[in-house]
């Protein structure tokens, strides 16, 4: 199944036909800020009006029917670490205090919406549909070397008992492999960790190469015994029109991201 586009007003956000509990992947659309992080930022470290970003949640989540109060915020450090988070971490880093480093969240709790950014790095959800279970998790290139997708995956079986063949995958825009060039180290990581599995998602131009974050995502959460993986085509830096790309504006940006909401379980 795609993942296609949906708009309500101004506001512009992607979903995923898979993944049947309310979740986005934000673009630059339908917000309030302004200058360089006009409209939809929701980065709560990009220099915004602290107003102006309580107030893009508040947009969001009417259209996806959650609690601003309610939503996890990840405090990202390109770590391979997923936090387990439920009622008692509601709100942490927007209406409480922030989390401990982590790249991915996991949660069963009814209510409880997690939230990732992005700015050209990788966005994944998850959702089990059999024990309502859902993950979101923030892959940049190191996370994607470390298999945090993977790590997510296990973390939500560990905790929740969902089985990886059940669980609805998403990977959300991201610097593409037109646009993501790098120094040997990158691809080096891939190989180091996935071997030859990796190498059609690798292409070497003269002293350069192009990664396919994407892919390789998706290879990782295969591997890890998911089924069902549904990737965007989007390119961030493709579109800077349409998504905050750090390569692109160097660094003077806001923040999109991915968010899930943890519904009740109906089976």
């Amino acid at each position: 199944m795609p993942i296609k586009t949906m708009k309500s007003g101004t506001l512009e956000y992607l979903i995923s036909d898979g993944i049947a509990v309310p979740h986005c992947f934000t673009t630059r659309f339908g917000g309030v800020s302004r200058g360089i992080l006009e409209s939809l930022n929701i980065g709560i470290h990009r220099g915004d009006v602290w107003e102006n970003v309580l107030k893009n949640y508040d947009i969001l989540g009417k259209e996806l029917s959650f609690d601003p109060e309610k939503i996890v915020l990840s405090h990202q450090t390109h770590t391979d670490i997923v936090r387990l988070v439920g009622e008692r971490e509601a709100g942490a880093g927007l209406y409480g205090p922030e989390l401990e480093e982590c790249d991915a969240l996991i949660t069963r709790t009814p209510g409880i919406a997690l939230a990732i950014f992005t700015a050209d790095c990788t966005p994944i959800l998850l959702h089990d549909p059999v024990t309502g279970a859902v993950g979101a998790a923030h892959a940049g290139w190191r996370g994607t070397a470390s298999a945090i997708a993977g790590k997510t995956v296990a973390a939500m079986a560990d905790a929740f008992g969902a089985k990886p063949e059940d669980i609805r995958a998403a990977i959300g825009p991201n610097i593409g492999p037109c646009c993501f060039q790098t120094d040997a180290d990158v691809p080096q990581a891939m190989l180091d960790t996935f071997g030859d599995a990796v190498k059609d998602h690798i292409r070497r131009d003269g002293d350069k190469y192009y990664v396919n974050l994407k892919e390789i995502n998706a290879l990782v959460l295969r591997r890890s015994g998911v089924r069902h993986v549904d990737i965007s085509r989007d390119c961030t830096a493709c579109q800077p029109h349409r998504f905050w790309s750090h390569r692109v504006t160097k660094g003077e940006r806001g923040s999109q991201g991915a968010i899930i909401v943890c519904k009740e379980c109906c089976r």
